[in-house]
């Protein structure tokens, strides 16, 4: 049985309420959707009692906005009641593409500014609401989640503020590093993988692959992402590889030791399909050095699967790679910003989340587990077993 599908065995915490921020308008509409259609098809005996006022309805969402002066600063307002809600707010702080005037000057928004407009729409829900969520896909300043000398431990702060402001609940996609809701151990931290959904919109485009360990293998690109590419690997049932990155401490360059070489651990890829699985691409380096040494290695075809598609410098050198045949498919998820030159892209698949971004809010929204959710272990099983047997 599919989870949209199940009966309502608990009522709603409060009446539902969404606030997808202007960052994340697309796909808090496409979350909208999937709750309004699920919840009027919904059968229950319990629907009619005052415990359900308000549980089907023509949309979730809730209008608010963060305008701002000429100054640059700026207020949240919103246009209707939340008291007594659920209620869900959605906030993508890649999304670059935002802009405000500042003094006469256009200024693009940084994750800083969408952290801030997050902050004034609950400051203005003034503690209505019975309960406050936090959707944050990219988790704001998860690159800087740990201390090393004297640096500010950004991540931290940030989840210790959105707590202290009333939040109940954080959910984020794949986090640099989970460890960092140790800041918060007595509020509700779930950071979810979209391995799943990976795979599904992988075997939906691709109609020739053997997953199995003699004909695939899944790839991380740096000790740092291991856990994430054992679990892709363990529900495949395929075997792992890893990249490690020597790396010259002599210099410093932008900030960080120059990378030398990537070194390479595990069984032979020559002749097999790989996958390489990480939490995000930024500019993308790693991602190609790693892609040229699997294809130097002799590996038919090399699918990248990044949770966040960011893209800072650019899609000139992955346009080079995919020309030359060193890559073959990426793979990201629409949790952040798009361009619609990505979306352009003939070797680019867009994974769309808004579904199980649906299922989430609707399980908690009654009070349900998610650990069914969280593990995909079934689904993806139910999937493979599909796609081995000719539905594709």
């Amino acid at each position: 049985m599919l989870y949209e599908e199940k009966t309502i065995e608990t009522i709603p915490v409060g009446p539902l309420g969404l606030i997808p921020l202007k960052s994340c308008k697309e796909l808090g509409e496409k979350v909208n959707d999937y709750l309004v259609s699920w919840r009027q098809e919904r059968e229950s005996e319990h629907k009619s009692t005052i415990a359900f006022s308000g549980y089907q309805r023509d949309t979730y969402i809730i209008g608010a906005s963060t305008p701002r002066f000429g100054t640059g600063e700026a207020k949240g307002t919103l246009q209707q009641s939340v008291r007594g809600d659920d209620l869900y707010i959605m906030v993508d702080v890649c999304n670059y593409s935002l802009t405000y005037s500042l003094c006469g000057m256009t200024n693009h928004m940084s994750p800083d500014d969408h952290f801030q407009d997050l902050k004034r729409v609950i400051a203005a829900s003034a503690g209505k609401p019975r309960r406050i969520n936090v959707i944050m896909p990219f988790l704001y300043e998860s690159r800087q989640h740990k201390r090393s000398r004297r640096e500010s431990l950004d991540c931290a702060l940030a989840l210790r503020e959105l707590v202290n402001m009333g939040v109940e609940n954080i959910i984020t996609f794949d986090a640099h590093d989970p460890r960092v809701q140790n800041a918060i151990p007595l509020k509700g931290f779930e950071t979810v993988q979209p391995i799943y959904q990976f795979i599904k919109y992988l075997l939906k485009e691709e109609k020739e692959l053997d997953i199995d360990s003699e004909h695939m293998m899944v790839i991380s690109p740096d000790e740092g992402g291991m856990g994430r590419a054992v679990f892709f690997a363990n529900v495949l049932g395929l075997d792992m590889g890893m990249f490690y990155k020597r790396r010259d401490y002599t210099q410093i360059i932008n900030g960080r030791n120059p990378i030398v070489a990537h070194e390479f651990l595990g069984s032979s890829v020559e002749g097999k399909d790989v996958i390489i699985v990480d939490d995000m691409i930024s500019s993308g380096e790693s991602m190609l050095d790693v892609a040229k040494e699997l294809k130097r290695r002799k590996a038919r075809k090399v699918f990248v699967c990044a949770t966040f598609g960011l893209f800072t410098n650019g899609l000139a050198k992955f346009d080079e790679y995919y020309e030359n045949g060193l890559i073959d498919r990426i793979l990201t998820t629409n949790l952040v910003y798009q361009t619609p030159d990505l979306l352009s892209r003939p070797y680019y698949i867009n994974v769309d989340m808004s579904k199980y971004i649906a299922l989430i809010i609707d399980n908690l929204n009654h009070d349900a587990s998610l650990s069914g959710l969280l593990n995909p272990t079934n689904r993806i099983n139910r999937l493979l077993e599909r796609y081995r047997a000719g539905d594709r």
